[in-house]
């Protein structure tokens, strides 16, 4: 009996300890989007490749020009495209996802295929950790 809740005992505390060790990593992976370096070197790129072509430098179709939070937070046509620390309300993120109105799905980028799984996964932990750009970190 001793042994059966020693046993007992022991895969709890495992258990235990693996979903503390997992919580830990994950909250790791949130203080490190926060950082203006995450958008930088992962979420910047990804934004080069795919969205400066109609939404960055002197082109800002629809509106939208998404090389600085501000202009994500103004938005274009459309509204905001940015809401810091919820991807779901995000319509940047629902963009990406193809997941826009049924009315006017607007699926981003146009006319390529959808942006990589793991780019979209990129994109949404940087909007969930509020969407810190360079600029920002000086900001109070």
């Amino acid at each position: 009996m001793k042994s059966t809740a020693l046993c007992f005992g022991l895969a709890i505390a495992a258990f235990v300890g693996w979903s503390l060790r997992s919580g830990t990593v994950q909250a790791a992976g949130q203080n490190e989007a926060a950082k203006p370096e995450f958008y930088t070197t992962k979420v910047q790129p990804i934004f080069q490749a795919n969205c400066y072509k109609c939404h960055g430098g002197m082109n800002h179709r629809g509106g939208l020009s998404i090389q600085t939070r501000a202009g994500m937070l103004k938005g274009g046509h459309d509204g905001p495209a940015l809401v810091p620390g919820d991807p779901a309300k995000s319509l940047l993120v629902r963009l990406i996802r193809h997941e826009g109105p049924a009315n006017d799905p607007m699926p981003m980028p146009p006319k390529q295929p959808k942006l990589s799984d793991a780019d979209i996964a990129t994109v949404e932990q940087w909007v969930r950790a509020g969407a810190i750009m360079p600029e920002d970190a000086a900001k109070p």
